[in-house]
């Protein structure tokens, strides 16, 4: 049954069973103390000129 609602429901009681009734709450919280706000955040300037770069590429095939 993988892959529908009804699969979902059935492995989300499963690991709850598992693993407690708080698993997907501490899994999402080692997700959020994962990240450290890096990347474009932290340096504006590099996300502007990346962003230039990124749409001076065409995406559209050269007319002969």
């Amino acid at each position: 049954m993988a892959g529908t609602k009804t699969g979902g429901k059935a492995a989300a009681s499963t690991n709850k069973n598992k693993y407690g009734a708080d698993f997907y709450a501490r899994i999402g919280a080692i997700g959020g103390k994962k990240g450290h706000t890096g990347g474009f955040a932290a340096n504006r300037d590099l996300a502007r000129i990346a962003g230039a770069k990124g749409g001076r590429i065409s995406r559209r095939s050269k007319k002969a």
